[in-house]
């Protein structure tokens, strides 16, 4: 104790801090260490019971957020006590972060809409602005993502975990890939020759795709129900199909159907190797691809449009 009197004592007379500030301070200093510790002790007895790690999360920036806002509440009222009015110090603090801190307090704002709206959270899988991947975590300035695409092919992670502002949620468009109705339409073009049975091809096709997909269907149907009581979403059809369409090297069939957005990578896999297999054994299918071909129209021509060949001295 004689030890601590000493410290104080030079503090006031060497430093120049009075006993009021120092007072403030050790009280500062006790509340935010009692706070924590209480938070420490809530969240060990609570995760003890917890093994989803999604509720662990939550819990855990919940207690934080609940530990700031009543720690800085306190302090204020320790430290700012001399103020005449609460609407005073208010008034300089707002006009003193509006000038110094925009973009940070952007940030902050887009995090209490975030929190509030909840156009996305934790797990959720988003596009915002260039930038694609699944939520994995949510913070006062900005979110994580996990990337997905970039340099990786149909929606798969990159490894590399990006920052974004909270701020982009008010001047980025925002795609959530998981909110609403949980599945995408994916599309997969299949081009076979003009010499080929595109009709029967076209039915394979169709086979295909249903065979591999069917088990989405009634899932698809029970989500769209649930996101049409939010959402104004209305899909007649749910079921695969292909279309036709001709292109400059043969017929294109186009195969549309459902897919989990994380699994659309397997689920093209296993339905190109379906259509592999199944074009295999059919002689009268050919896949088309670029080639270049001479057309004679004299000897390939139809008879009444084949040009009259031209006498230059000799035969032709």
């Amino acid at each position: 104790m004689e030890i601590l009197r000493d410290f104080r004592e030079w503090l006031a007379a060497d430093v120049g801090v009075s006993s009021l500030t120092q007072a403030n301070l050790i009280k500062s200093i006790l509340i935010v260490l009692v706070l924590f510790l209480v938070r420490l002790v809530v969240l060990k007895l609570i995760c003890r019971k917890l093994e989803d790690l999604r509720a662990r999360y939550q819990w855990q920036k919940t207690t934080l957020y609940v530990t700031v806002i009543i720690s800085l509440m306190v302090l204020g009222n320790i430290w700012f006590a001399g103020f005449e009015s609460l609407t005073t110090y208010l008034g300089l603090l707002s006009a003193g972060l509006a000038i110094a801190l925009k973009d940070p307090l952007v940030n902050i704002v887009a995090w209490g809409f975030i929190l509030w709206r909840r156009p996305f959270q934790v797990g959720d899988r988003v596009q915002i602005g260039e930038v694609s991947g699944d939520v994995i975590d949510l913070r006062i300035f900005q979110f994580s993502l996990m990337e997905i695409g970039n340099w990786v092919e149909a929606d798969q992670s990159t490894g590399r975990i990006v920052h974004v502002n909270n701020g982009l949620v008010f001047t980025s468009s925002l795609a959530n890939f998981s909110k609403g109705f949980s599945y995408i339409w994916d599309e997969l073009p299949v081009v076979v020759t003009f010499e080929s049975d595109w009709k029967k091809a076209k039915e394979i096709l169709w086979k295909v795709v249903r065979d591999q997909t069917s088990d989405l269907s009634a899932e698809a149907e029970r989500s769209l129900r649930k996101a049409a009581g939010k959402f104004m979403i209305f899909y007649k059809n749910l079921t695969p199909i292909v279309y036709t369409q001709v292109d400059d090297i043969g017929v294109r069939l186009t195969m549309r159907f459902l897919c989990e957005p994380r699994r659309r990578r397997s689920a093209e896999e296993k339905i190109w190797e379906a259509v592999l297999d199944a074009f295999a054994v059919e002689d009268s299918i050919d896949f088309a691809y670029p080639t270049q071909r001479f057309y004679h129209n004299v000897q390939e021509g139809k008879p009444g449009a084949r040009a009259t060949p031209i006498k230059l001295g000799m035969d032709v």
